[in-house]
C-alpha cells in the first residue's frame, strides 16, 4: 500500500464541503475513561441493537428497542445470559419484537461472553476502553471470534455507536481508498487488513486526527 499524504484528502473534502460543514459531519470518540464508565448493560444493548439492525430498516429496530429493553431486563449482562430456552421461546409471541430466533439466542449467548470477559478484565468496558487505538482491527476480530452476530462489518460499526475510536469500511470508505489509490477493493486476509491498519496509524501520526475522522474526511473527499 502506497498511502498519500492525507492533507490532500482533505484538502479535497474541504474543496467539496466547505470548513463549517465537513466540521459538523465529524464524529468525536470518546475518551477512554468515558468509555470505560459506561455499564456493561449498555454496551450489551448497543450490540444488540446492531444485529438487529442488520438487514433492516434501521428506523423500524429502533422504534421497537424499549420493548426489547423491556424483555431483555435492561440488558444486564447477568439476568441476560441467566435467561432459559423457554423464556425466549415465549419472546417469538411478542409482537412487538423482531421475532429472529437466531439473533434472540445471539444476545443471550453475548450476554455470557461479555461475564466472561468482565471476568478476565473487570469489565466488559475496560477491556474495550484499554484496547490500543493502533490496533484497533485486532478489536475487530476478537468480537467477531467471541460474540455472534457480529463479523463483517457489525464489529467496526458497534464500535462507532458506542464511541470508540475507528475507522470503518463503508461503501464510501472503499471508493476513497481506490480513488487514492491506496488500494482497490475490500482488504482479504489477516496482513491486509494489518496493512491498511497501518495506513490510517500513519495518518493519524500525519493529523493528529482520530480514526474515526480520518474515514469519514476519506469518504468525503470524493461522495
Amino acid at each position: 500500500m502506497n498511502p498519500v499524504s492525507f492533507q490532500a484528502v482533505e484538502e479535497a473534502a474541504l474543496l467539496r464541503l466547505g470548513s463549517a460543514a465537513l466540521q459538523a459531519r465529524l464524529a468525536v470518540p470518546k475518551s477512554a475513561a468515558e468509555l470505560e464508565a459506561t455499564g456493561d448493560d449498555r454496551y450489551l444493548s448497543s450490540m444488540s441493537l446492531r444485529l438487529f439492525r442488520a438487514g433492516l430498516k434501521h428506523e423500524l429496530v429502533d422504534r421497537k428497542w424499549p420493548a426489547f429493553e423491556e424483555v431483555f431486563l435492561g440488558f444486564d449482562p447477568a439476568r441476560v445470559a441467566g435467561l432459559s430456552d423457554e423464556a425466549l421461546e415465549a419472546l417469538l409471541q411478542d409482537k412487538r419484537l423482531i421475532r429472529h430466533m437466531g439473533k434472540l439466542r445471539a444476545v443471550r449467548a453475548n450476554a455470557g461472553e461479555m461475564l466472561a470477559i468482565a471476568e478476565e478484565h473487570g469489565s466488559f468496558a475496560r477491556w474495550l476502553a484499554r484496547w490500543p487505538v493502533g490496533e484497533i482491527t485486532g478489536l475487530w476480530a476478537s468480537l467477531a471470534k467471541r460474540m455472534q452476530h457480529l463479523g463483517g462489518q457489525s464489529a467496526p460499526y458497534f464500535l462507532r455507536m458506542v464511541g470508540k475510536d475507528t475507522f470503518v469500511l463503508t461503501d464510501s470508505v472503499a471508493r476513497g481508498l481506490a480513488y487514492w489509490e491506496v488500494r482497490d477493493g475490500p482488504p482479504r486476509g489477516k496482513a491486509e487488513i494489518a496493512a491498511l491498519q497501518a495506513v490510517f496509524n500513519r495518518w493519524q501520526e500525519e493529523t493528529g486526527r482520530p480514526l474515526c475522522q480520518l474515514s469519514q474526511i476519506l469518504a468525503l473527499s470524493i461522495d
